[in-house]
């Protein structure tokens, strides 16, 4: 029996350039789907998947990149990309659903983000990560949604932007969002996760993983700085700094464009910690603190 064909799309993006070749590990042959195919010319696995040019907002394309799928990761953001992200994700999430339904997929397992609307009035970034969700869901097809604070690994925006802040600025004056509450978890952690779901129950699920702690994005930076060899960092939160004066404070000191700045920086005020475990029972592992 040939082994199940699995759909990435986002794989020349950090989590699906990661899950490709933990896929081809366990057995799964993938194809990927990409507006891009030379972006994955260098990449050690290229030979070892398929490769097809396509776009979710190009739904034409979508059933002949899902023929013969299982299953499908859908790992795509337009955030950096249009300034209407939140519409542009939506529209792609639409298009991929009814592709899916079409296709008769098994299931679509997504990468989306924490934070809890009916505690406070979520980013655009985060209230979209959610949309993104319903719309994958509002079909026949199984979805699984993983959601996540930040992923902490070499390459992750996230984390890079903290890094860079840590290491460039030993005194910084921050917005008071340094203070807010995540629960970041290990990118093999998330890689961990995103495969074993699929030998869950197939059905509309969500699921909350992070890592062992509770930390402030103040605490993040100490620690990465005493792991960097810095000294500790002198930081002073402050409660006049706007989201788009961070913004560009944050691209003034790292090479995020602000396109990715923004909606990064105002998600920050959010509390995005897990509230429900069922991830761990179902799938039990032992995250990275």
């Amino acid at each position: 029996m040939d082994a199940p064909l699995t759909l990435v799309t986002g794989a020349t993006g950090y989590v699906g350039g990661r899950l490709v070749p933990r896929l081809l590990e366990q057995g799964h042959r993938v194809r990927c789907l990409t507006r891009d195919p030379a972006r994955l010319a260098l990449d050690p696995w290229r030979d070892r998947v398929e490769v097809v040019k396509g776009d979710v907002l190009a739904p034409d394309g979508l059933a002949a990149a899902l023929d013969g799928c299982t299953f499908a990761y859908y790992l795509v953001h337009s955030m950096g990309h249009a300034a209407d992200f939140g519409d542009v994700d939506r529209v792609g999430a639409e298009n991929f659903q009814q592709a899916a339904d079409a296709a008769g997929l098994a299931r679509i397992v997504y990468l989306g983000g924490l934070g809890r609307p009916e505690d406070e009035v979520l980013s655009k970034h985060l209230a979209s990560r959610h949309e993104v969700g319903r719309s994958l869901a509002a079909g026949t097809t199984p979805v699984t949604e993983i959601r996540a604070a930040v992923i902490i690994g070499s390459g992750s925006v996230s984390f890079e932007m903290l890094r860079y802040l840590t290491e460039v600025l030993p005194v910084m004056t921050t917005p008071k969002w340094v203070r807010t509450r995540c629960q970041p978890i290990a990118i093999r952690d998330v890689l961990e996760i995103l495969t074993a779901v699929l030998e869950d129950e197939p059905v509309d699920r969500v699921l909350e993983v992070g890592g062992p702690e509770v930390l402030t994005y103040e605490e993040m930076m100490q620690i990465y700085a005493e792991e960097a060899g810095l000294r500790r960092r002198l930081i002073i939160p402050v409660p006049v700094l706007s989201p788009g004066l961070s913004s560009r404070w944050v691209g003034l000191v790292t090479p995020l464009p602000v396109g990715v700045a923004r909606p990064l920086v105002d998600s920050l005020r959010n509390e995005v910690i897990v509230h429900d475990d069922a991830a761990a029972e179902l799938f039990p592992y032992e995250p990275m603190n």
